[in-house]
């Protein structure tokens, strides 16, 4: 089982955040972890720091030696594929050859200022985007209209490092988009957010078919799943310590889906109380289950059946509201269970 940390702060102290990431970034380093991942977020407190992961990875790239830099996620519909070639060609040499990319569709019309003909074709345009942003990176030359209307042929600099971007596709849960993963060939970035378990296993499982049938080994399949992360010296102290930052990271999440009224038992919009109530509870299920929250030892468990379904990375997500210092400090019990975790 491999580690890596993965970044996705909300709110607006970009200051501590861009510290713990670049002083994370450099523990990842020189502790064995295997990547540092940023997304792309837009115009929303939730994520406000990552509007490009193609300038933080750079920045991560510039401070570390052997860790991968990674996006998660570049959201292709957004973008001309010749600049996102161009950005992360930049990374890759400044890396060493490091980089790698996994692409969301998104699903956010706000988003969607930056591209909105896009938007209600966002689904076909990855599957199409993955194919030309690969034939850009290994060289090959793409027709545009110029001025005028003149079709131009255009290839992209500088050259990457790599032959081959590694390439993952982000998904929320979609059968669809795990089957469209397996077969491209991607990696799948993945999450436990908005699926069960059993969902996990059966889209993980539609991923493994598609793969097989596109002709792709198991040595493609490449499984990275993204856990809320605090490993602390005990399970009681990371569990009330991360409590209030993650049930207000849960908060501000329900503002960016346009939650801004939920409903307390079908009986009108809940009260601040009865919402504290919700998210407590919510905290306490998903902290104990979908999470690495808590102690090396209580955690092992949750890496072992992630392990059992195939998983072979697990993207820790650090920087949801723990105080720098404290999610900083809490990367040395991280380390220790990465190192329990080896054989699994």
């Amino acid at each position: 089982m491999k580690f890596s940390l993965f970044f996705f702060a909300n709110g607006q102290d970009t200051t501590e955040q861009y510290r713990l990431l670049l002083d994370a970034a450099r523990f990842a380093d020189t502790e064995g972890f295997s990547a540092v991942w940023t997304p792309e977020r837009h115009f929303h407190d939730f994520g406000a720091p990552f509007p490009n992961p193609s300038v933080t990875s750079a920045a991560v790239a510039a401070i570390t030696s052997r860790v991968d830099v990674r996006a998660g996620s570049v959201v292709l519909p957004l973008h001309d594929r010749l600049r996102v070639a161009e950005e992360w060609a930049v990374v890759d040499q400044l890396s060493g050859g490091r980089a790698g990319l996994a692409i969301a569709s998104g699903w956010n019309p706000q988003d969607f200022v930056l591209a909105p003909g896009n938007f209600e074709r966002n689904k076909s345009l990855v599957r199409d985007g993955i194919q030309e942003l690969r034939a850009l990176w290994s060289g090959e030359a793409v027709r545009r209209p110029g001025p005028g209307g003149e079709e131009r042929l255009i290839r992209t600099y500088p050259r990457p490092r790599q032959d081959e971007v590694p390439l993952w596709v982000t998904a929320a849960g979609s059968a669809e988009t795990f089957s469209l993963a397996g077969e491209l060939g991607c990696g799948i970035l993945t999450h436990l957010l908005g699926q069960s378990w059993d969902r996990l296993e059966d889209n993980l499982a539609d991923y493994s078919e598609a793969l097989e049938a596109a002709g792709y080994g198991i040595e493609s399949d490449r499984v990275t799943v993204m856990l809320h992360t605090f490993v602390a010296e005990d399970s009681r102290t990371a569990l009330e310590t991360a409590r209030a930052p993650m049930t207000a990271y849960m908060r501000s999440s329900m503002s960016l889906f346009g939650l801004k009224s939920p409903q307390s038992h079908g009986v009108g919009p809940a009260s601040d109380a009865a919402m504290r109530e919700l998210l407590d509870h919510a905290y306490e299920e998903h902290a104990r289950t979908r999470c690495l929250i808590g102690s090396v030892d209580s955690c092992l468990p949750i890496v072992e059946r992630l392990a059992d379904l195939g998983v072979d990375e697990l993207a820790c997500l650090i920087d949801f509201g723990v105080a720098a210092d404290e999610a900083l400090g809490a990367l040395r019990n991280l380390a220790v269970l990465r190192e329990r975790c080896e054989q699994l």
